[in-house]
């Protein structure tokens, strides 16, 4: 009930911040202006998603020193993120308007597989930050791989290449 609660609430912000970008303007938005502001909060959530997933990327692939405390802070970072990106997407759909985006239109005609995906984003970040409380680097840099995976599930899908 809790979660549903917050996503509710999550939702409900993020309408409220699109919308009150504008409210202090003499003119109601545009069609087009609330469709650039929603691609915007969605581009923000994504960058806040990749910031995260970005060093668990670089210890993958030996880049970084291995930290289990950053990755496993960084996974729970992503899943809180994680129910948030089918959340931003309900907010407007913006197939009609010509806006700067990667999102492939098929989202707004799959949003149960769309939300599934991100919710098993959620269950492999909640995964991946237990296997990386371990501090076992061996273990950890194996899970980032599955962790990973989920992120790619959706990309390949949703996302133009």
């Amino acid at each position: 009930m809790l979660k549903k609660v917050l996503s509710v609430g999550a939702l409900a912000l993020t309408s409220a911040l699109i919308v009150n970008a504008y409210a202090q303007e003499d003119t109601p938005p545009t069609p087009a202006e609330l469709a650039t502001a929603a691609t915007e909060t969605r581009q923000a959530v994504f960058k806040l998603l990749a910031f995260n997933m970005a060093p668990i990327s670089r210890m993958a692939r030996g880049a970084m020193e291995f930290d289990a405390e950053l990755a496993e802070r960084n996974a729970l970072r992503i899943a809180d993120l994680a129910p948030m990106i089918p959340e931003v997407f309900d907010v407007y759909d913006t197939r009609e308007f010509d806006v700067d985006t990667e999102a492939l239109p098929v989202i707004w005609e799959s949003q149960p597989d769309f939300a599934q995906k991100a919710t098993d984003l959620r269950a492999a970040a909640i995964t991946f930050a237990g296997i990386a409380s371990g501090g076992d680097r061996n273990t950890t840099i194996a899970g980032i791989r599955a962790f990973g995976s989920t992120c790619g599930n959706c990309h390949r899908e949703y996302r133009v290449d």
